[in-house]
């Protein structure tokens, strides 16, 4: 059973989303604050989502996801934002979330963010394959899903694996940012497109000399982006 953990410090919005995550398959963790939910994480190193409330009464949801990025744990994380703080999910992302839900939110809408994210990073039955892509100063372990610039290991989330993948499967191809988009997230996504270009300055941020003057990941003004000149 696929585990997930959910970081929520309001209890009737916590047993909210329990209820229905349980009544999705999910074996769910409970967590009420920030250190609570870094605990339980430790005990529990199967868990492959967290959902990550903002809002909390010790450390926010920011620095939970921060410090999970820091510990290369490979989980996939969704913040749950309030609709009207926009900067918000623009924070959460650069902080490492893979996605984020505003609240309020249905059930099914938080269901299959969740479903999108646990086909992202792959479970047990994932098949893998056995290769390597290399493009330059990068290499990629598909195996292993991991990558290297002369040698060094860059580490990345499960969304930004992804995209890399996408990228070095296709050097010197422009590609839509709504393209990237279906491709990672899923054509049934409905978030809107700025979650690429977060991830984008994100991945830029870890792989490029100079982030302000990227040489890797190109724009395509107008359309998307590319990986290479």
């Amino acid at each position: 059973m696929k585990k997930v953990l959910i970081l929520e410090d309001e209890v009737n919005i916590r047993s909210f989303v329990v209820i229905n995550l349980k009544r999705a398959g999910y074996d769910v963790i409970e967590a009420g604050t920030g250190m609570e939910a870094l605990d339980k994480l430790q005990k529990n190193p199967d868990i492959g989502v967290a959902i990550l409330d903002v809002m909390l009464p010790d450390i926010d949801g920011f620095e939970v996801c921060r410090r999970i990025r820091a510990s290369s744990m490979p989980i996939g994380v969704i913040m749950l934002t309030a609709r009207s703080q926009e900067m918000d999910k623009v924070t959460g992302l650069m902080t490492g979330a893979d996605d984020y839900v505003t609240k309020p939110f249905s059930p099914a809408e938080l269901t299959a963010r969740i479903d999108a994210l646990f086909r992202r990073i792959g479970g047990p039955d994932k098949k893998i394959e056995s290769e390597l892509l290399m493009q330059g100063d990068f290499v990629m372990n598909t195996r292993n899903h991991t990558l290297k610039k002369d040698g060094e290991r860059i580490r990345l989330t499960q969304v930004e694996y992804a995209i890399m993948k996408l990228f070095m499967q296709n050097p010197g191809k422009a590609i839509s940012r709504e393209d990237i988009l279906a491709h990672v997230w899923g054509r049934e996504y409905n978030g809107d497109l700025k979650i690429v270009d977060v991830n984008i300055r994100r991945l830029r941020i870890k792989i490029e000399e100079n982030p302000q003057n990227p040489t890797f990941i190109t724009t395509v003004w107008g359309f998307g982006y590319k990986w290479g000149q």
